[in-house]
């Protein structure tokens, strides 16, 4: 017998129907004597409409009564999922991140959990029941404000619970199959990864693959939770995401990923000084605002260009917080850019082996795709394009670095 977290997303409980069938699955679970914690997003295209009427009635809608309102969402699919397998014969009982305890700093919309106090969810456990959790939410115990995690926080969540009930494995069920080389709706030679290790999916969360929340696979990573991406629509194993192995890094390059989701902030003719950077970023970070790449040219005399990537979601409040700091710096102006992508590759392979960057940057200029900026790390390069060739790009690199053959990677 194992305890067993099961993740469920928006499509995957995106109807009565397809409650019904992750209901089944949950049951069967059930009969085979595991002890199950289900946690649930809310339904598919909710959330979007609840931001909707908000943004209807506010430009920038406090922040706090938004997670009151998001958190909405997840609650009415806890509440249909247990009235579903209670119906079934499965004794049940939903939870919000309130009820769960899921506790998380005052970040309102962008929310960091800091414990999963696990008592409730155990003695509903030892009674026999399957525990439906509500992803996305927690609660800031200071205060008692309900709070919400971002964008794939219920895959957190999951994750979260997980960790801290021991569990034997995390399934994080979704409308793909598991991790492939690259998103296969623009890459058709794209592959199914059987395994991935946390390192390399942390890389492929972080610069748009959207399969995994990135900080669901930082806890996973710290806490040594086995996840198991699966689709909820089939039986098929799907990818794991574990410790990397000696297999792993004899490849070069795991995945190719792209973001379309980033705008370009720059601030030019600011006085090249020591400090400057400080005061910009600062600024941004006092605002919970996540910046990407950076990059500083060097300009005339003793003025430079401050260039950075920010989320096109956040473009307008980062315009904000730096216009007046552009001008109290004495900046000649500010300019934004939203057509623009990331694209990145990632592979543990690149620790001992030269050379990736610049096969990168060969197999871009090949096309004609001028990079604007680049960022790299130890198993990553990342580089900023023209969105207009995102597609290309991503193609010519999975080609380039053998991912289109079988044994190009973890297959």
């Amino acid at each position: 017998m194992a305890l067993v977290v099961q993740k469920y997303g928006g499509t995957s409980v995106g109807d009565l129907d397809r409650i019904r069938n992750v209901a089944r699955r949950v049951a069967r679970y059930r009969e085979e004597g595991h002890d199950v914690v289900v946690v649930v997003s809310a339904m598919a295209g909710t959330t979007d409409r609840l931001l909707q009427m908000a943004h209807d009635l506010a430009e920038l809608p406090d922040e706090r009564e938004l997670d009151v309102l998001l958190a909405t969402g997840e609650q009415v699919t806890i509440a249909l999922l247990a009235i579903t397998l209670n119906a079934m014969g499965v004794p049940a009982v939903s939870m919000t991140g309130f009820q769960c305890r899921v506790l998380t700093d005052a970040s309102h919309t962008k929310a960091r959990i800091s414990q999963v106090e696990t008592e409730g969810l155990r003695r509903a456990l030892d009674q026999g029941k399957v525990v439906v959790v509500a992803g996305f939410q927690g609660v800031d115990p200071a205060t008692g404000n309900i709070t919400t995690l971002g964008r794939g926080g219920s895959d957190t969540s999951a994750v979260a619970v997980a960790a801290a009930l021991g569990a034997d494995a995390c399934e994080i069920y979704t409308d793909v199959d598991g991790v492939y080389t690259t998103d296969p709706n623009v890459c058709e030679r794209a592959r199914k990864l059987k395994r991935i290790s946390y390192d390399e999916m942390l890389e492929l969360a972080s610069v748009g693959a959207k399969v995994l929340q990135i900080r669901s696979v930082e806890f996973a990573k710290k806490f040594g939770v086995p996840i198991h991406v699966r689709s909820s629509f089939s039986d098929d194993e799907g990818t794991w995401v574990v410790e990397e192995s000696e297999e792993m890094e004899q490849v070069v390059v795991a995945g190719v990923a792209y973001d379309r989701n980033e705008a370009k902030v720059s601030v030019r003719g600011v006085p090249d000084r020591p400090g400057i950077a400080a005061k910009i970023f600062g600024a941004l970070a006092e605002r919970n605002i996540v910046v990407d790449m950076i990059v500083q040219d060097v300009g005339e005399g003793d003025r430079a260009s401050m260039t950075f990537t920010v989320p096109k979601a956040d473009l307008k409040r980062a315009l904000a917080v730096i216009e007046p700091v552009a001008e109290e710096l004495g900046a000649t102006h500010v300019e934004a850019d939203t057509g623009i992508a990331k694209v990145s590759i990632v592979g543990v392979g690149m620790r001992s082996h030269a050379g990736v960057a610049a096969q990168m940057f060969e197999a871009l200029s090949r096309e004609g795709i001028n990079v604007m900026m680049i960022s790299t790390s130890e198993i990553k390069v990342s580089c900023v394009i023209e969105e207009k060739y995102t597609e290309l790009a991503v193609r010519v690199l999975h080609s380039a670095f053998g991912l289109d053959r079988e044994n190009g990677a973890n297959a």
